[in-house]
């Protein structure tokens, strides 16, 4: 209220203090009534503003002249109401149309209007910012204007900077919005139906900041930097892949290297238990072809683990693939092996003559042969290399390597989906055939496993992003092997060393000759 006051006795200063605005010997005074918002007070104070009605004495003023101009009421109510029916019988008018029902609106951001319904602006205004100086001294500062134009609008101006607000008002400055200020990280967003200063804030999207209020559109951040968490400035990304100081890396390597060393272990078993009819059984060249193929699957996991590298990106699919074939292969020849064995130890069966190590050889170097033209044509066409995903994770940068043609990435696994299903199927109906240490059964179950561990793999390279889809290679290829080694060793391993006696000559004869009777 006090500030209402003051404003409003520096407006009546500043037109008795302007020659051009009244006429000579004529000033503007008031007088300022409290109502207590109570109906009877009000009209006590209104009656005591129209004329008197007792005659006045000559050459005596016993009272102080009355004439007032106009009456400004505070609020709309009923009390106003009957103020201005009052009035109005002594043709004193109440709040001009103008100052009680007009609007502003900004004409730089899409025009406005100042006035009421039916009524016009009847003189230009200057808007003046008073203050109140520390010696309680009084100084107004114009800081802008509202005036006519002859196009018939009105032109409302206003010098934000020039306004200086009183640090002892605990007020806040007033918001020419319907809403607050959208913060930094956050756009503004016009709402349909509502003036251009209401407006919804919505925060920036994905990648985008906004360091000021109000923004109206948010800044895409460079593509190797990432909004922080508030979106209001761009953070360098992080370098990530599957590094050999990483958990993940560490735990991986730790399995390879393992089951490495198994590896070594069971070919040192076989190879020193040589002549043993176990080892004998199945064509040993193919076994020791396994076992070390095995051992390079388990070695060549090692390719996908640490920063990618342009000799790593050409090595690891191709020697993986290469080398994953030769042991399927291997596992193929060596069912192939047990059922011409079988077939052709019946009487006058041409098959005989395939008996030998040139058979499981052949298959071996034939099935082998395919996967290395694929890999070539692969090399040639569209090889592997060093690339970087910019966008796959939030605030990543992953170091990886393309694998240059999708096609033959998942051809080389289709071919040796079907060497491995093919072996299932060989393996799964020699699997009762009667033989000595016939591997069927172990071949079948180890084929299962391995094709379970792929078909599982397709989906879960595809969900992952980032370092992780390596890591759902490296295990694979691993859980695969390891699969592969377990089923068809292990077994044979505890015989060899827990159960010497089931590995004889005598022990062989004797379980052929019940075989045979069974079958």
């Amino acid at each position: 209220m006090k500030w209402h006051l003051l404003s409003f006795s520096l407006a009546i200063r500043e037109i008795n203090q302007d020659p051009g605005l009244l006429p000579n010997n004529i000033t503007l005074g008031y007088t300022v009534y409290e109502n207590i918002v109570h109906p009877r007070v009000t009209l006590d104070a209104v009656l005591d503003l129209v004329p008197s009605a007792q005659e006045t004495i000559p050459n005596y003023k016993c009272d102080r002249e009355n004439n007032p101009v106009a009456v400004l009421e505070a609020s709309e109510s009923d009390i106003s109401i009957d103020v201005s029916t009052l009035l109005s019988t002594y043709k004193i008018p109440q709040l001009h149309p103008f100052l009680r029902h007009f609007q502003f609106s900004n004409t730089s951001t899409g025009g406005g209007d100042l006035g009421e319904n039916t009524g016009d602006l009847a003189a230009d205004l200057d808007i003046v910012n008073v203050m109140v100086l520390p010696n309680r001294s009084i100084q107004s500062v114009k800081v802008g204007s509202i005036e006519r134009q002859a196009s018939g609008e009105i032109k409302f101006t206003i010098h934000q900077e020039a306004i200086v607000w009183s640090r002892w008002s605990r007020q806040m400055p007033p918001y020419s919005r319907c809403t607050q200020s959208c913060l930094p990280g956050h756009l503004k967003v016009a709402l349909e139906g509502k003036p251009i200063c209401c407006y919804a804030c919505a925060p920036c999207g994905e990648g985008t900041i906004s360091t000021l209020e109000d923004a109206d559109h948010c800044t895409t951040c460079p593509e190797d930097q990432h909004p922080n968490m508030d979106y209001t400035r761009c953070i360098p990304k992080n370098i990530t892949f599957l590094s050999y100081e990483d958990p993940l890396g560490i735990v991986l390597v730790f399995l390879a290297l393992s089951l490495s060393l198994l590896t070594l272990l069971i070919l040192g078993i076989f190879l020193k238990y040589i002549d043993t009819p176990i080892v004998k059984a199945n064509n040993r060249d193919l076994t020791y072809v396994l076992l070390v193929s095995l051992l390079f699957s388990f070695l060549s996991s090692l390719l996908f683990i640490g920063q990618p590298r342009r000799v790593t990106c050409l090595l690891r699919q191709t020697a993986f693939s290469t080398i994953f074939s030769v042991a399927v292969s291997s596992v193929l020849a060596k069912t192939i092996t047990v059922v011409v064995a079988f077939v052709a130890t019946k009487p006058g069966n041409r098959m005989r003559k395939w008996l030998g190590k040139s058979l499981g050889n052949c298959i071996v170097i034939m099935c082998s042969s395919v996967q290395i033209g694929l890999c070539a044509v692969w090399l040639g066409i569209s090889p592997p290399f060093p690339d970087s995903d910019w966008h796959s994770i939030q605030g990543q940068i992953t170091l990886q390597c393309n694998e240059g043609s999708v096609a033959m990435f998942y051809g080389s696994l289709g071919y040796m989906g079907f060497l491995a299903a093919l072996s299932f199927m060989v393996a799964f109906l020699a699997r009762k055939l009667p033989g000595s240490f016939n591997e069927a059964k172990l071949i079948t179950f180890s084929m299962v496993v391995f094709c379970s561990v792929w078909v599982s793999f397709v989906p879960a390279y595809l969900s992952t992003k980032g370092k992780y889809m390596v890591a759902v290679q490296v295990f694979s290829i691993l859980a695969s092997s390891a699969g592969l080694l377990g089923c068809l060793f292990i077994p044979k391993c505890y015989i060899i060393i827990a159960r010497p006696g089931l590995n004889t000559k005598d022990h062989l004869i004797m379980k052929k000759i019940k075989l045979e009777l069974d079958y």
